[in-house]
């Protein structure tokens, strides 16, 4: 034992407190996290007057299910943004309603599906078979000429000004026309729109190959279509509705079939807790990139019996991620403006879902820029490159000079992988990563589970296969797509392989060493090859289409047509 005298210990007891001091000090200190994305939650009600489809969904019914949203918004202290068809608007108990609602913080604005009641007071002649008709030649603007859809905008902007004392500043629907829009936008100073998610077939309706979430500046030719330049857009984001299963509502419709439904509305998806948990844990803890956006909310039609559970469950979560602040609950003139104010033209954003609420091991990245999207599926130790659709603001919409005499809708971008379309049930269409194993034949990697950063305007993935053979590197920029191999065997030898069902009818009219051609009604686009070369494989295999081959270890795709 060694025996200190009395002044060396108190030294020693300063010298034990200094220390602990500074060790106290240096755990006090905030840590630096990374600064994390904005999340945006808008809950969108849209009210409609009439449903003619189901006689028992009087038109009280719809009232007193749009009074239930507006209690279990003010319950939980929440605003929400109100969009009225015509023959809503113009009823006095939704103005008495809304009106107390906008006193509150929330916002009224207006959905652009088109009644008997719009189109008389327009002074047109109503083609409908109800007052309220869902067919797209009827109940929605590209069903008139531009002229007519200009009329319903002045009538429409002009009945809303006259209730509340100012023109909306959003306009949502399933889909607006860019007449429309434009026009909305040039004349009456809109700030927002929305529009649906992407789906295939469902009520008649297909938008396919659009930004697929968050929000974007559409082409002055084409509201579907996002533009490259800021002369060639309407200055109005559109932010996309219904909050689509990253993993799984995308291949819901295999092969063009109409699609099911698996979104946060809270009649599907949104209405059982499992899913919206996972759904908003998801959203709001994986990496993404730029900002998130999620809506949330019900049409009227549905009726509050059958959303009632999905609100009861999402909209007390939704409080309380606002309150400790991992989301911010806006409206959608707010969201608009706050996504005007930082963007000037559309941004590259990304979001991923790194866990499976089915269990099936899937994880996913989406893509978004004002060029192109794509979406990255991994499935066990497998990865599929399911989709990539080009956009170009001068892909002018079928709807833009003339009206649609189809009771259906078609939207689509400029595909250059589509693993929806192109695919079957037993036969998935994508590109995917092939390497040469030991008895010399070309096999599909496997690997294990992808590490996904945001950096900067870029999306990153990393992959490593099996065994260690090899590390892939996947660079998502706003213009382009590069795959990077790194591997310790100098022999080791890959390639990508875009396989698709047979005979299913593609776009591609050359595939030449460094260029890929297509065209999509009528319209030419093509993708180019920076590093790395194309195969056309076409007439060699009847489902392999084209093979990419690397230079140097490394493929780059330049994707901004």
């Amino acid at each position: 034992m060694i025996i200190m005298k009395k002044k060396n210990v108190e030294l020693y007891a300063l010298a034990l407190l200094f220390l602990f001091s500074l060790s106290s000090f240096e755990s006090a200190k905030p840590i630096k996290k990374e600064i994390s994305v904005p999340r945006i939650i808008n809950i969108i009600n849209f009210i409609r007057q009439t449903e003619p489809r189901i006689p028992e969904i009087t038109d009280e019914v719809l009232y007193q299910t749009v009074a239930e949203q507006v209690n279990i918004l003010k319950k939980y202290q929440l605003k929400g943004t109100y969009l009225l068809q015509y023959d809503a608007l113009i009823n006095p108990k939704y103005q008495k309603l809304l009106k107390e609602e906008i006193a509150r913080g929330s916002e009224v604005g207006g959905w652009w599906e088109i009644t008997q009641p719009h189109v008389e007071a327009a002074g047109l002649k109503w083609r409908g078979r109800y007052p309220w008709d869902w067919h797209a030649n009827v109940g929605f603007a590209v069903g008139y000429t531009p002229k007519e859809r200009e009329k319903l905008v002045d009538v429409y902007m002009a009945k809303f000004k006259e209730i509340f004392g100012k023109y909306p500043s959003s306009i949502g629907s399933w889909f607006i026309d860019a007449h429309s829009l434009a026009y909305m936008y040039d004349k009456y100073h809109i700030v927002a729109s929305c529009n649906c998610r992407d789906q295939v077939g469902t009520d008649g309706y297909t938008l396919w190959g659009g930004y697929w979430g968050q929000g974007y500046y559409p082409s002055r030719k084409n509201a579907y279509m996002p533009a490259q330049t800021s002369k060639g857009q309407i200055a109005v984001p559109i932010f996309r509705m219904l909050g689509s299963d990253p993993i799984y509502q995308y291949d819901s419709g295999l092969g063009g079939v109409v699609q099911s439904v698996a979104t946060l509305e809270p009649v599907s998806a949104g209405g059982s807790k499992i899913w919206v948990d996972w759904f908003f844990k998801t959203m709001f803890e994986d990496p993404s990139l730029g900002f998130n956006y999620i809506q949330s909310g019900q049409e009227n039609s549905f009726t509050w019996d059958k959303m009632k559970q999905g609100f009861e469950i999402q909209i007390p979560l939704i409080a309380s991620l606002s309150q400790c602040g991992k989301a911010e609950v806006q409206t959608l003139e707010e969201t608009g403006k706050w996504f005007k104010s930082r963007y000037p033209v559309t941004p590259p954003t990304a979001l991923s879902a790194l866990t499976d609420h089915e269990q099936n091991n899937r994880k996913t990245v989406w893509f978004n820029s004002r060029f192109y999207r794509a979406n990255f599926l991994w499935e066990g130790s497998k990865l599929n490159i399911r989709d990539i659709h080009l956009f170009n603001e001068k892909y002018t919409s079928d709807y833009l000079n003339k009206p649609d005499s189809s009771t259906k809708c078609v939207y689509t971008t400029l595909p250059f992988v589509d693993g929806c379309l192109w695919s079957s049930r037993d036969k998935l269409a994508g590109l995917r990563i092939y390497y040469k194993n030991p008895s010399g034949k070309m096999e599909e990697v496997n690997g294990g589970t992808p590490v996904v950063r945001a950096h900067g305007k870029m999306m990153n993935v990393t992959w490593s296969l099996d065994n260690h053979l090899a590390t892939f590197t996947f660079n998502l920029s706003e213009g382009e797509l590069s795959v990077t191999c790194i591997s310790k065997n100098k022999n080791f030898v890959w390639d990508m392989r875009l396989t698709t069902l047979p005979k299913v009818e593609l776009p591609f009219t050359s595939i030449i060493y460094n260029k890929v051609e297509a065209v999509q009604h009528h319209f030419k686009y093509h993708v180019l090859s920076r590093q790395g070369s194309f195969v056309d494989c076409r007439k060699v295999s009847g489902d392999t289409v084209l093979q990419i081959k690397p230079k140097n270890n490394k493929i780059v795709l330049a994707l901004n047509n």
